[in-house]
């Protein structure tokens, strides 16, 4: 899978001895979210009682922005309806905002299990990691429709990739055949998400994004580092069923189109 990548690299704000201090108690503040709910959370999942877990897992995701002193803002609401999310992909934060803000499982290629960090918060929150390969098809349809035929909203990120924040790539219509599938396609729906950050004030507007070649913690650290943050704003779009749809490559512009203009106004209001 390629990677997107401008030619471009973050620029990430220099660190202080203040600011590795305030990033230092902010890993250990979110370390001990994140074992302190990992257990039960893991537990929950192992007894079925999948939804509880992923309530555990919103609660938590909003305790780590809370201490990033990351402010979220939500415009719509998540559909109830079992399904499909999907998602404009920045950055690793993706994970904790959009988690935060509703019950999902997410979806994610294989190698991101064995992520230093990420893989392990990816799975401690019940992350569906699938090989994304044409050869494949037919595994991913079948892990797709046990979620689904289970009544959970499944997320990913159609791009394939990260990118700067600033944009809106064109979504890869392979996943979302799994949807088309005769047992749940009269059944199942797909939100548009968009996912807009804001960055803190005299920070490089991509000061988020994670991108290309860059190497994960020091912009995790960076980011942790940062006195006063910015904020993201997550909009949720109206759900189209699928079955209203002509075929996975339809619902992949259509999703596409809906996500990048919100991300158009995100930026123009804001």
């Amino acid at each position: 899978m390629s990677t997107w990548d401008d030619g471009s690299k973050p620029r990430d704000a220099p660190l202080g001895v203040a600011n590795m201090a305030v990033a230092g108690m902010r890993v250990l503040a979110i370390a001990v979210v994140i074992f302190g709910f990992m257990g039960p959370m893991l537990l929950l999942r192992l007894l079925g009682f999948i939804q509880s877990s992923q309530r555990l897992v919103q609660v938590a995701c909003r305790l780590i922005l809370m201490v990033m002193g990351l402010e979220i803002n939500t415009v719509g609401s998540p559909m109830q309806m079992p399904g499909g999310v999907v998602a404009n992909h920045s950055t690793w934060l993706d994970i904790f905002v959009l988690n935060a803000v509703q019950k999902v499982l997410f979806v994610s290629k294989a190698e991101v299990a064995k992520w230093p960090l990420i893989g392990m918060i990816a799975r401690s929150v019940g992350t569906v990691f699938i090989e994304r390969k044409q050869s494949d098809a037919i595994k991913q349809r079948d892990v797709f429709q046990d979620r689904l035929g289970t009544g959970h909203r499944l997320l990913f990120f159609p791009e394939g990739t990260s990118t700067d924040g600033r944009r809106v790539l064109a979504f890869k219509p392979t996943l979302f055949a799994a949807f088309f599938a005769p047992e749940v396609q009269n059944d199942v729906w797909i939100q548009a998400v968009t996912v807009a950050y804001f960055a803190p004030d005299g920070r490089d507007e991509r000061y988020y994004g994670w991108w290309g070649d860059a190497d994960f913690f020091p912009h995790f650290f960076n980011v942790l580092g940062q006195f006063r943050q910015g904020s993201v704003r997550v909009v949720f779009h109206p759900p189209v069923r699928v079955s209203d749809m002509a075929d996975r490559k339809v619902l992949a512009r259509a999703t596409q189109e809906s996500v990048a203009a919100g991300l158009a106004d995100a930026f123009d209001v804001g």
